[in-house]
């Protein structure tokens, strides 16, 4: 087939940003993000192409106020999504935001690697850009079974049990 004529290419593309905190301490930043968000997007995307997301790594303050900005909730939080609104461009599935300090607090209260819960909340980001969520048992449910499948693939233990899990959802 002429290359006018093929398929586009499946393009997902992860930008990451740097916005507030001292993230340089993490060795593999890049690689551990972009791998979690394309599996993510592999698992879940549902044929969407190309597509592009957003991930800023920040601190507890800035997290604390677009929290109270947009969730009413005045204290941070280890993971917003924003998804894209109208005006944005082709592909753009919207924003994630990521507290630093909030992320290694919990990592270390949960007794997991920082760069395994890293890699979670950049997954359940994801997913909740491609209209995922938790506000049903049923929703939170099939949106933790996914995350579970994901994060097996890439050798991270199932957050919510601590078992490498080797099973399928749907």
């Amino acid at each position: 087939m002429p290359a006018s004529q093929q398929a586009p290419e499946n393009v997902f593309e992860v930008e990451i940003v740097e916005d507030d905190g001292d993230w340089s301490r993490i060795s593999n930043l890049d690689s551990l993000i972009d791998d979690a968000a394309r599996a993510a997007f592999e698992r879940a995307g549902d044929g969407l192409q190309p597509a592009v997301v957003s991930v800023a790594l920040s601190s507890d303050a800035n997290v604390a106020a677009l929290n109270e900005q947009f969730r009413g909730k005045a204290k941070p939080t280890n993971v917003l999504s924003f998804p894209a609104g109208n005006g944005a461009s082709d592909g753009q599935l919207g924003d994630i935001i990521i507290a630093l300090e909030t992320v290694e607090r919990e990592a270390d209260e949960q007794g997991v690697p920082f760069e395994h819960h890293l890699q979670h909340l950049v997954v359940h980001g994801v997913l909740h850009l491609l209209g995922y969520d938790h506000e049903t048992t049923a929703d939170a449910e099939r949106m933790e079974a996914i995350e579970i499948e994901i994060l097996s693939k890439l050798g991270v233990a199932n957050p919510y049990t601590g078992a490498l899990e080797t099973g399928t959802s749907d």
